[in-house]
């Protein structure tokens, strides 16, 4: 591809879904994957209880993978029971009981974490609980630079086809995190100052969140607690670190 979609140059750089997660893999220094609703909502939650996530990309062989590392699998929200309580829902994780090792299927966040561990790069599960958080550790650790880019990625929803349905939640979740990292000595490429530029102009964002597609879509099922627990913005510390696969506590 051409080295121009890299966005060269740049310190902080922003990208939509697996195939924006590839790109700029090959040239930056750190990566942000962002799935407001749920996946990294939910990392935030259960890294923050003392869980070890493990990102699983396909749902019907989560529970032999678990099996085989020593795990339990989250199930799919309307699965939930007494016996399997963890899921994808950040609510259902804040109230289940902590385990260990907890391996998350998405096709979307968790797909994104699990191909982007495999770079080698350290990889940041961000989200609006946390964007400051991240930001901060971030900077902290040196990145941020032209030779150090960080590479920040709005993970998007799918359409019944499979492809990428860019979310507004997701765009907003990424600016949050460009927003701390507005001032990296690197700066912002063209495509990381214009996703910040749409929070600027977004007055309320949990009451956004609450309204797009994504957040009703959740709503009229009945997961509306899933989404007051994404919009609470900066309500944690947490940075969750990918290492081996794996993300805990940076």
């Amino acid at each position: 591809m051409d080295a121009v979609y890299a966005q060269p140059g740049a310190g902080v750089r922003f990208d939509w879904g697996l195939a924006g997660a590839s790109e700029l893999g090959r040239v930056c220094a750190a990566l942000v994957v962002v799935d407001v609703l749920s996946f990294t909502t939910a990392v935030d939650v259960a890294v923050g209880r003392g869980m070890r996530v493990h990102p699983f990309p396909w749902s019907a062989q989560a529970d032999a993978y678990a099996s085989r590392i020593g795990a339990v699998a989250a199930v799919p929200r309307a699965d939930v029971s007494p016996e399997r309580p963890w899921s994808l829902s950040p609510a259902a994780l804040r109230h289940a009981p902590a385990t260990p090792d907890l391996v998350l299927p998405s096709p979307n966040g968790s797909a994104i974490s699990a191909a982007a561990s495999a770079t080698g790069l350290p990889v940041v599960a961000g989200c609006l609980r946390n964007a400051r958080a991240v930001s901060r550790w971030l900077l902290a650790q040196g990145y941020g630079t032209a030779q150090s880019p960080i590479g920040v990625i709005a993970a998007g929803e799918r359409w019944p086809d499979d492809t990428l349905r860019p979310s507004v939640e997701d765009l907003l979740g990424a600016a949050s995190v460009l927003d701390g990292l507005s001032g990296a000595r690197g700066g912002l490429s063209v495509e990381a100052a214009v996703t910040l530029a749409a929070l600027n102009s977004v007055p309320d964002v949990p009451a956004a969140v609450r309204g797009c597609a994504s957040g009703r879509f959740l709503a009229v099922r009945g997961f509306g607690e899933d989404v007051e627990t994404a919009v609470a913005r900066d309500a944690s510390t947490v940075v969750p670190l990918l290492r081996g696969g794996v993300f805990a506590r940076a």
